[in-house]
């Protein structure tokens, strides 16, 4: 019953994007194979895999199969294709009415008009009525109002299917982030306690000596300050880490409280790979799900457009019934008992032109609105990963820069510390000593960390993770339902709807 005819209103086209040619960060330094980077395609594998961190992988998996987050948006793309689907059944006949009944109508026998109406065989004192039939009422699509509602709806449904993808990547990358800051802080408290731990050697032999009367109550008091300063680190890091404990698990949906148990006293961190797939800047514009979102949201309101511009045309419509009557069921379908009509028409909101027309510039201007936020989600994904890459070449820059300062720096302790036993160099220097190492080891994690999360930021920037292939086997089937079989697009998409 599909009426083919003109769709009034613009066709949507995927809007032009800024365009960048190669990635260069702003250090200045090329981002090729030297610096760990290649230009080879980024496919969109589980990148979490590259640091060969069994607990990572198994804080993720867990994530997608019950993160509360993920599962509302699951729901969103269900709520999506319902609205798709009641779009869709606006093609057909809006109203479709099957009806019946049965009457019985009973005179009383005192009136004397009906007596008199019974006297000459007009009426009886009782009457039955049965009928059946089915009403229908159609507006007629020629200007393709309905079919441009009908696109906005698909094109919704596509953004909260790229909205799904975004919140996969987001909370892949929070995951893992928070993994390395809980990773990084572990570390701290470790370094903490082995620089306490010297230090209490330190002010033992000091106060010995001061008893011996080879040193001064100043020299205590020195190493005294040193050793309390780095016992009172060690607090609030682990203050923090709790925090980073409880940021885990409102990431997996989970009370807190049991995290920390899971994740055990590991201190290392994952390895950094050895090379980086970060492709070319086309392949972002491919992946990256907040960019389609973005045009997505941007073809449903270019459809409504279209919408709003039929309203200027008049409206066709055709309404009918069809049914029997009789006086009773067992002549409802004799010959002559059927009786219908059928009633073309139209509507014409001419009068009401300077509304319409102005809802017409207001559904433009969301439009013009909505291609300038694609242009910004596009440099801004631009600047996060160029960000990233600088973020990321800095700190293996620096990393390599605070592992030669912290050997340099246990060096220094051994030999200041066999000085001051023998006499030949003073307190001074071993405080001195201790500050740099402790400040050299803080520094060389915090390095360590930035590399990771840098790295960590680069795949989110990418949009890496998102695809089904990735998540096969994680999500739940709670998850999946609402998703309608979120791992396979085409069946999603192309399934038909509604009627």
């Amino acid at each position: 019953m599909l009426v083919s005819g003109c769709m009034v209103g613009p066709d949507f086209e995927r809007p032009e994007a800024p365009v960048l040619d190669s990635w260069s960060q702003g250090a200045g330094l090329p981002v090729d194979g030297r610096t760990g980077f290649t230009s080879r395609s980024a496919h969109s594998v589980p990148w979490w895999h590259v640091f060969n961190d069994t607990t990572l992988n198994s804080l993720i998996a867990e994530a997608y199969r019950q993160n509360v987050n993920l599962q509302a948006a699951g729901v969103r793309v269900y709520q999506a294709r319902a609205q798709l689907g009641i779009a869709r059944g606006e093609l057909f006949p809006q109203v479709q009415q099957a009806k019946g009944g049965a009457r019985s109508i009973r005179f009383s026998s005192k009136d004397p008009f009906i007596r008199d109406l019974e006297r000459f065989g007009l009426i009886n004192d009782h009457i039955t009525q049965v009928s059946a039939g089915f009403d229908a009422a159609w507006e007629i699509d020629v200007w393709g109002k309905i079919r441009r509602d009908v696109q906005s709806a698909n094109a919704d449904l596509k953004a909260n299917l790229a909205s799904y993808d975004d919140v996969l990547v987001t909370l892949t990358g929070d995951i893992a982030a928070t993994y390395i800051t809980i990773r990084e802080l572990q570390n701290l408290i470790a370094a903490a306690r082995r620089n306490a731990s010297l230090q209490k050697k330190s002010l033992d032999l000091t106060q010995l000596r001061l008893d011996n009367g080879a040193a001064t109550k100043l020299d205590v008091d020195e190493a005294t300050v040193v050793y309390n300063n780095t016992l009172a680190s060690i607090p609030a890091y682990r203050a923090e880490l709790s925090q980073a404990y409880n940021a885990m698990s409102v990431l997996l949906s989970e009370p807190p409280g049991r995290i920390e148990k899971r994740l055990g006293a590991k201190k290392r961190f994952p390895k950094v790979p050895a090379e980086v797939a970060i492709g070319v800047p086309a392949d972002m514009l491919r992946r990256r799900p907040d960019i389609r979102y973005a045009e997505y949201v941007a073809a449903a309101q270019s459809a409504q457009i279209g919408v709003a511009k039929a309203d200027l045309l008049p409206a066709f419509t055709i309404s009918g019934a069809i049914g029997v009557r009789a006086d009773d069921f067992s002549n409802l379908f004799n010959n002559g008992t059927t009786a219908g009509f059928i009633n073309p028409g139209f509507s014409w909101n001419f009068l009401n032109y300077g509304r319409i027309r102005n809802n017409v510039r207001v559904q433009d201007a969301k439009f013009q609105e909505a291609l300038l936020k694609y242009e910004n989600t596009v440099l801004s994904a631009y600047s996060e990963v160029e960000t990233a890459i600088t973020g990321f070449l800095a700190a293996k820059q620096q990393a390599v820069y605070l592992r030669r300062s912290l050997r340099a720096a246990r060096s220094s302790i051994e030999e200041v510390d066999a000085q001051y036993e023998d006499g030949t160099a003073s307190y001074n220097r071993v405080v001195d000593a201790q500050k740099s190492l402790i400040a050299a080891e803080e520094r060389l994690i915090a390095a360590e960390a930035n590399v990771l999360t840098n790295l960590i930021a680069i795949y989110k920037g990418l949009g890496g993770g998102w695809a089904p292939e990735n998540v096969d086997g994680l999500i739940s089937d709670k998850t999946r339902a609402q998703m309608a079989d979120r791992t396979h697009w085409g069946q999603l998409l192309d399934k038909p709807v509604g009627g």
